[in-house]
């Protein structure tokens, strides 16, 4: 895939000084631009999602967009507006049904159209795990490479938004990382969504953008209106440090970056923190030269303990970095319970549960 000499300049460091926005659980801190980059305007992250899809139903007639309330514009606004643009013939609505939007998807899919299908929530897109893990990933392999349903995408809204209880809340990633043939990538704020989502809608693999969404509204940056594509299986390192290395993805990494701030402030601790971004495939050599660096790693997310995919993070960089480590790795996570309503504050890995366990690290 042709990536933009823009995509590849999006990136600086995201510095501590920051202007930042407090949320309930996390403050959020902008992804800034490259020096010298024009013709951009400021976007939340629903609107930048809005922006990239717009551009690929432009650049791309066989493009369709579909879910449930897609076209009314979503119940997150990401479709706004581009039913009445492009037609109820390629933006439209679907049955309650996430067997079927997911079934439909690897049909047009397979046919050569350009599928791009919302998931209303990551909570209900259980009912399609047989067709995306057993059809959607697997159709080039069994058929010899005959057929594909390579330009599909899936959008799936997921993650805690501060009063969605168990089933608007979840982060079901791990699930779908066990499985080849699928890219699964999360992104962080406004910038970083967009060129993910156009590198998926490009790309010649069935994809699933998860969507933090307590970041549609809260993140907000100067984002490029012009098209450009992130390369996927990369992560980001957004602060570099010589001490531990921190490890997160989507609305946790902003709980890093606050808690990079605290470590340094308040023990002159010098952390990396690094957004893994692309959870399948991983970067594993950019996160494995980072822990052979720092020595001591830290990982964070909103899913439960047990087999979240920082058990495969731990696993892999305990295997290859070993010798290097001057601490065990840890993990802070969500518990190992169904999501809370009342009690979501005490379930989340926030700045205290994260800081504490740095200490730990350093001290061990």
């Amino acid at each position: 895939m042709k990536v933009s000499s823009l995509a590849r300049g999006l990136l600086s460091a995201i510095k501590s000084n920051a202007r930042c926005s407090t949320r309930s659980h996390f403050t959020y801190y902008p992804t800034k631009l490259a020096e010298g980059t024009h013709d951009v305007q400021k976007m939340n992250m629903f609107q930048a999602i809005n922006n990239a899809m717009d551009l690929a139903l432009e650049q791309d007639s066989s493009a369709l967009l579909f879910g449930e309330d897609v076209g009314f514009g979503g119940v997150f606004r990401c479709s706004m507006n581009l039913r009445d643009k492009y037609g109820k013939d390629r933006v439209f609505n679907t049955p309650l049904c996430e067997q079927g939007i997911a079934g439909f998807a690897i049909g047009v899919a397979n046919t050569g159209t350009t599928a791009i299908a919302e998931i209303q929530f990551a909570d209900y897109i259980f009912p399609s795990f047989d067709q995306i893990v057993n059809e959607a990933a697997k159709y080039r392999y069994r058929s010899g490479g005959l057929f594909d349903c390579g330009s599909l995408t899936f959008r799936v809204p997921c993650g805690a938004v501060g009063h969605g209880a168990l089933y608007h809340s979840q982060s079901p990633e791990a699930y779908f990382a066990h499985t080849p043939g699928l890219r699964v990538v999360i992104p962080r704020g406004p910038i970083k969504a967009k060129g993910l989502l156009l590198a998926c809608i490009k790309d010649p693999n069935p994809c699933i953008m998860f969507e933090p969404k307590t970041l549609y509204r809260a993140a907000v940056e100067e984002v490029p209106v012009e098209s450009y594509a992130d390369d996927l299986g990369k992560c980001d390192i957004l602060r570099e440090g010589k001490d531990i290395t921190l490890i997160g993805w989507g609305t946790q990494i902003h709980v890093l970056l606050e808690v990079a701030d605290l470590a340094k402030k308040e023990l002159d601790i010098d952390c990396e923190v690094i957004d893994l971004v692309s959870v399948l495939p991983w970067d594993t050599q950019t996160i494995c030269n980072s822990a052979n660096k720092t020595g001591r790693v830290l990982i964070a997310h909103e899913a439960p303990f047990t087999q979240g995919f920082g058990s495969e993070l731990a696993a892999y960089i305990q295997e290859k970095c070993f010798l290097r480590l001057e601490a065990p790795i840890k993990r802070v996570t969500g518990w190992d319970t169904p999501f809370p309503h009342v009690f979501e504050p005490f379930y989340l890995p926030d700045k205290h549960r994260c800081l504490t366990a740095l200490k730990e690290i350093i001290n061990y």
